[in-house]
């Protein structure tokens, strides 16, 4: 017999030999000998009242063997004689549409601008150690886009978009660990991302696909109201039947390009602050309620804060336990930060983006440019502040709360180095004192976050797409140009890896809906 129970469980009781037996027995009136075993289908923590606790929903064999867990895998086809769509980016959104594409019998060719994953680690180094940003490798461009060496958050609230099941269950086909199927905050890891980006890249191309790195969009055409050719790198033209448009949300010259031939987007809403960094052990202590080393069986604490001042919304974004603070700047001259953590989450500090929201009665200029050009505007004040080479901004967290300049700040994990700066000189009014006001309260939520031991580095100013790029509800077209297709974060639709993998998938199915009526 199969039956179905949700327990609570200890941390210590789990590091039991026969800890999840007893629990389950005693949850499903059994004695343990009669259960042969289980298979985890969901797994949380909850530590919101006392000690923390693990809660686990069990499929549980009682007198007979527990059925061998099969994942699914999705077959593809070779498609290397069919149809051609084109995909600019390579990034969540780029990649899931390739391989929809293919499912669809479609050959997808996508142009990316950036190196593959092992030649982008390189540059990466570089900006890091030296703080000399390649504008065409970097944190946000080359293979597998943003999400290769952030993270790689697989959390989403996209519920509505497509199946996330099998967003997770194609990650497990090509290496993922398949506890991102049953845990409710799944993540990979940069350390891990890599070599499933390079599986997912080894197939699209076994299938017949293309990939062509170090190749950029430069401009397009349009003939009787459809698109029908792109010339890449400023040199070759190529006719092409349909294109997805997947360039992420830091590609500004594709913004630019698009302005340039008047083709409708707008400017939209996003958010803006910056990266607070605190000693994991110190968010542990606050999350589990432990006095020493949180217990081995607990993962790094990670924390989730919102709070609304003066009508607008101010959060974490993309918090890293155990994580690690690096350089995301697309060009020489800006200043971002961003967060990344490794798949054990092992480091010593913890990480998250703090940000405002930036409504568009918040920007100083109209037009569909605005929001990009307030964006670069403080990049740029952020990087004067740090003195150059990536070096940021910094400030101790009760100073910036208290308004004092830093005399001295704290180690941090930020390689590039920081400096002490008043960042109330650098981001907007409106942002520094929503800033302020909310760490008060989250201090209060959260008692020891308001501290000194943390430090704060600017800016944080890539939470999402500065533009939206319209398309038509159903066909997902564009309203003005057939057979392009606005697709993830860097249109407006997407806000992290699932989302942005999701949109791909349907924008494929989309694509493909219409290459077979014409």
């Amino acid at each position: 017999m199969l039956r179905e129970c949700t327990i609570q469980i200890s941390p210590e009781a789990l590091s039991k030999e026969d800890g999840i037996r007893k629990v389950a027995a005693r949850e499903l009136r059994v004695p343990p000998a009669k259960i042969n075993g289980w298979e985890v289908l969901r797994r949380s923590i909850d530590s919101r009242k006392g000690k923390p606790k693990f809660v686990m929903k069990l499929q549980v064999a009682i007198d007979q063997e527990i059925p061998e867990n099969r994942f699914p895998e999705f077959p593809l086809q070779n498609v290397s004689n069919a149809q051609e769509a084109h995909i600019i980016g390579m990034g969540p959104a780029g990649m899931f549409a390739a391989l929809e594409l293919i499912r669809q019998g479609i050959k997808p060719v996508i142009i990316e601008r950036g190196k593959g994953v092992r030649e982008r680690r390189r540059d990466l180094a570089v900006l890091n150690k030296e703080g000399v940003v390649n504008p065409e490798s970097n944190y946000c461009f080359g293979e597998g886009g943003a999400g290769t060496f952030s993270d790689g958050k697989l959390y989403t609230r996209a519920k509505k978009r497509g199946h996330i099941k099998e967003v997770l269950e194609i990650l497990v086909q090509y290496g993922a660990n398949p506890d991102i199927l049953v845990n409710a905050h799944p993540h990979i890891g940069t350390n891990k991302l890599p070599k499933i980006i390079q599986a997912i890249r080894e197939s699209i191309i076994e299938c017949g696909g293309e990939i062509h790195f170090d190749t950029k969009l430069s401009d397009l055409r349009i003939t009787a109201g459809r698109i029908s050719h792109i010339q890449i790198n400023d040199a070759e033209w190529i006719e092409i039947h349909a294109l997805i448009l997947a360039t992420g949300h830091s590609a500004r010259d594709i913004f630019h390009l698009l302005n340039r031939h008047k083709i409708l987007f707008e400017a939209k809403s996003f958010a803006l602050g910056v990266r607070v960094e605190h000693p994991q052990a110190l968010i542990d202590q606050i999350q589990y309620r432990c006095e020493g080393k949180r217990h081995p069986q607990l993962p790094a604490a990670a924390y989730s804060l919102v709070q609304q001042v003066q009508g607008k919304g101010v959060y974490s974004f993309c918090m890293c336990p155990g994580g690690i603070i690096c350089p995301a700047s697309t060009a020489e001259g800006e200043m971002v930060v961003n967060g990344w953590s490794p798949s054990k989450r092992d480091g010593f500090f913890a990480n998250s983006g703090m940000v405002v929201e930036v409504a568009l009665d918040d920007l100083p200029g109209q037009g569909p440019m605005a929001a990009v050009e307030f964006q670069k505007s403080i990049e740029k004040r952020a990087f004067e502040a740090g003195g150059g080479k990536q070096v940021a901004p910094s400030q101790r967290l009760g100073d910036f709360v208290q308004g004092k300049f830093s005399q001295s700040l704290p180690t941090c994990s930020y390689l590039p180095g920081t400096n002490s700066a008043d960042l109330r000189d650098i981001l907007p009014p409106f942002v520094s004192k929503r800033l302020q006001a909310a760490f008060r309260s989250f201090g209060k939520k959260m008692k020891g976050y308001l501290s000194n031991e943390a430090i704060i580095l600017g800016v944080e100013s890539r939470t999402s797409s500065p533009v939206r790029i319209p398309r038509d509800k159903i066909s997902l077209m564009h309203p003005q140009i057939d057979a392009l297709y606005p697709c993830g974060e860097g249109a407006g639709y997407a806000g992290g890896i699932m989302s942005a993998a999701l949109d791909g998938m349907r924008c494929s199915k989309a694509l493909s809906e219409f290459i077979k009526q014409n």
